[in-house]
């Protein structure tokens, strides 16, 4: 046998020393070895032979890391690596795999967000053994891309006024508010809709003739997080359509709808232009009449071109304008004069009007319009390498943690005056944030749509067949357009429970309240069985038949009505409608984007079903996010369960296994899971499969049921190894698992863990422990507050300071 490494101390970041035959081999040969030998090894994995990290055993070695990391290997029932020896073989085969891929594109799985919950939990938040000394936090240097959601929100300052805070209807889309899809899930920046009066033709024509672009960044959104600062760059395509966007912005900001429209659209009386619009103008821009009244911002830029000439002064308030207006900081003296400089050789180029359209736009591309730095590069290192963020840096960073749109004036200056400098001044200026509604803080909603993924249900494509059968509208465009109405619904309930700050993860996970439209009635009823609908339409067509006999025997001759005829055919026999009612309130939509296809914002505050509902889980927005063309996803749900809850990790799929459900029509969705229980296959679906399957008490429309291909439901499951004891058990249906999950510590904590993650930017580690463990005290000593949770880590270590390499 081989002697295990010797592993006294342990500071996690620091570079491991060892090779494979000091470090890797032994721990190989004491802990995987008898079950991964030369004959008939587990899984058909051998690792007799496995050597050195290198290109062609990388794949071997990734699926090493992750079972190691996630104590799946060796076996619960076989000796276990002690806590240090393990960490030290994990860090040692990152650093082997990111160093041999190097020039193959790198390893990065430890810094997917996906990842992160393969640091161990109870040691995040337990006592650590003796022989781990932490080393303070902080984050690395970098510069971060700003989101799609962000950047069209700073553009639409540009352009667009957004109405003021409201504390009569705290719902309703206010100016610091992201700029919301519109009700095909597009997110675009409209030109001039809030001037539109009247428009030739219907939906489609006028979401052809008004001017919009859409976002231009891209992100691969799916499921969970996203916004991490190495995910994401601008490429040549992004940059070029960037500039083409600014010059179509610039010249709006100067003329408004006269640079889209010709003089005679604009006009507050559309009759007064009769003779201009004839013939078929639907979808072309010359069908729009814009009314006279001055809707968009008026800036330097509409100063400088709509005065004679060019003055210097004139040209340079534009370009610091702009400048602010798309990076948040006033431009030094040498930006200042650097794009002075462009826009002044442009327009002797070309003219005044082209030159200053081209020569403003560059600012567009400015690094700092683009990505918000965080390089520290003002002070020297402490002995940890670590530089404290300061003035606009750390201004903006506090800034980019709650909103989408420059800082407001006391913000301003704070940092201006030299006062963003330390703890207490972030802290100061989190508290004031926090405390006024009028602020908006739209990546605080962000984090919540990012954690719980209820935002994709109107991007799951539907078979229209199956869709039918589930009691939802297979009609058109509808069932899409209910989804995204249900997004916003769901945003506003979260709204709700941060406005109140108690509880808020239980809340969210267990309130009996809904947000809803009128339409929601069939969403969130009950699918009804084939018996109960064949004799929903036989009622129908019977009382139709005694309504129309009695209306001919007391109109004889006569022809009915068609309404009288028809009358049965608007009914949904497929499902008993939920009683929903409520108080009015407010969603946060779109303007105007599709004539009258458009979103609406009136919603009301329901109670669900009882018995039938629980939490935002059991919400449709949350269920169709989770599911897909045909049915459910119960894998994707427990995954999600696993991960966001529980804590737990699951290893990718290897390229080896076809992860398909059998075609099995007649077959419920759980029998069709039989396969997942294979003996290769249930060492992972047994922490997901029975975590989703409760879940099937509702269909893949979200409605709830009791029966499936005529069988009644089986909605039991169970709770496997989550870390808690207390936690772990058999489940009769969704209710019971999400009842006991939400009153669990380790869900907090877990619900703590995303939240770093999201506001710093990366996974934790193990030095970040004391922050995590800060971070959920303050949670859990203020009631379940949100605003605590926040405060601790936006004046964390780890969002203050910066690991700079000045050797670099």
């Amino acid at each position: 046998m081989v002697a295990t490494v010797s592993a006294q101390n342990y500071m996690p970041g620091q570079k491991v020393t060892g090779d494979f035959r000091s470090l890797a081999q032994p721990f190989l040969t004491n802990h995987c070895i008898d079950c991964h030998g030369e004959t008939d090894p587990e899984g058909g994995l051998s690792l007799t032979n496995l050597g050195p990290v290198d290109e062609v055993n990388a794949d071997t070695w990734r699926t090493v890391w992750a079972q190691v990391t996630l104590k799946e290997m060796p076996p619960k029932d076989m000796d276990q690596p002690e806590v240090i020896e393990r960490l030290m073989f994990s860090d040692w085969v990152v650093s082997e795999l990111k160093e041999t891929l190097r020039d193959q594109g790198g390893f990065h799985a430890d810094r997917d967000p996906g990842k992160g919950n393969f640091v161990d939990h109870a040691l995040l938040f337990g006592d650590l053994p003796e022989g781990i000394q932490l080393r303070p936090s902080s984050s690395p240097a970098r510069i971060w891309r700003v989101t799609p959601q962000e950047h069209i929100t700073r553009l639409n300052e540009l352009i667009n006024r957004e109405p003021k805070f409201n504390p009569a209807k705290p719902g309703l889309r206010t100016h610091g508010d992201v700029v919301p899809t519109n009700h095909g899930g597009e997110l675009k920046l409209y030109f001039g809709i809030d001037r539109i009066i009247k428009w030739q033709g219907g939906t489609v024509a006028y979401a052809t003739a008004v001017k919009s672009v859409p976002a231009v960044l891209s992100t691969a959104r799916d499921h969970g997080l996203e916004n991490y600062p190495d995910f994401y760059s601008v490429n040549s395509a992004e940059a070029t359509q960037i500039a083409g966007v600014a010059e179509d912005i610039i010249r709006y900001m100067a003329y408004g709808p006269l640079s889209i429209a010709e003089p005679y659209q604009i006009t507050d009386d559309p009759n007064s232009i009769k003779d201009k619009m004839q013939g078929d103008l639907r979808g072309l821009p010359t069908s729009i009449v814009y009314s006279t009244k001055v809707m968009r911002p008026l800036t330097p830029v509409s100063d400088l071109m709509n005065n004679e000439g060019v003055t210097t002064e004139r040209l340079r308030a534009a370009v610091d304008y702009l400048f602010e207006a798309l990076t948040f900081r006033p431009p030094t003296p040498k930006e200042s004069d650097t794009y002075l400089t462009i826009a002044q050789q442009s327009i002797e180029t070309l003219g005044k009007e082209e030159g200053v359209v081209l020569g403003l736009s560059a600012i567009f591309l400015d690094r700092d319009a683009l990505f918000r730095p965080e390089l520290a590069a003002h002070d020297s290192p402490d002995e940890y390498g670590r530089v404290m963020l300061r003035d606009w840096e750390l201004g903006l960073a506090l800034n980019h943690a709650l909103r989408y749109i420059k800082p407001d004036e006391q913000l301003r200056t704070a940092i201006l005056d030299g006062k963003m400098r330390t703890k207490e001044d972030v802290k100061r200026e989190v508290e004031r944030m926090l405390a006024d509604e009028s602020i908006r803080k739209p990546r605080v909603l962000q984090f919540f749509r990012d954690y719980f993924d209820y935002d994709l249900a109107g991007y799951i494509c539907k078979d229209t067949k199956a869709l039918a059968d589930t009691g939802a509208s297979a009609a058109g465009q509808a069932h899409y357009r209910a989804m995204f109405d249900a997004t916003a619904s769901t945003d506003r309930l979260i709204e709700l429970v941060l406005h109140d700050d108690q509880d808020v993860l239980k809340r969210l996970l267990t309130t009996e309240q809904v947000v809803a439209t009128k339409g929601d009635n069939i969403y969130y009823g009950q699918r009804r069985t084939r018996q109960e609908t064949a004799a929903s339409i036989a009622a129908a067509k019977k009382a139709t038949e005694e309504e129309l006999k009695a209306w001919r025997e007391a109109n004889p001759g006569k022809k009915p009505p068609a309404s009288l005829t028809k009358k049965r055919n608007g009914i949904n026999h497929k499902v008993t409608p939920a009683d929903l009612s409520g108080e009015k309130i407010y969603a946060r939509v779109s303007r105007r984007s599709f004539g009258n296809g458009s979103m609406q914002p009136d919603r009301m505050l329901a109670t669900v079903p009882a018995g039938e509902r629980l939490g935002i889980l059991t919400h449709p927005s949350w269920l169709v996010s989770h599911s897909d063309a045909m049915d459910n996803h119960a894998i994707r749900r427990g995954h999600w369960i696993r991960e966001r809850l529980l804590g737990g990790g699951i290893p990718d799929v290897p390229i080896t296994v076809d992860a398909m459900l059998p075609d099995e029509p007649e077959n419920t969705l759980r029998e069709r899971m039989r396969v997942t229980r294979e003996a290769y296959c249930w060492t992972c679906h047994k922490k997901m499969d029975p975590l989703g399957l409760p879940f099937e008490m509702y269909n893949h429309a979200g409605l709830y049921r009791e029966t499936e291909q005529d069988k009644p439901v089986d909605s039991t499951g169970e709770i496997i190894d989550s870390g808690d004891p207390e936690l772990d058990g058999e489940v009769a249906n969704a209710i019971e698992l999400i009842e006991r999950i939400a009153d669990s510590e380790r869900a907090e904590q877990v619900f703590v863990r995303h939240a770093f993650r999201y506001w710093m930017g990366r996974n934790e580690t193990l030095n970040d422990a004391p922050i995590l463990q800060a971070a959920h005290a303050a949670y859990r000593d203020n009631g379940g507050s949100m605003k605590a949770l926040l405060m601790s880590l936006l004046t964390s270590d780890a969002f203050l300071y910066r690991t700079v390499d000045r050797t670099e």
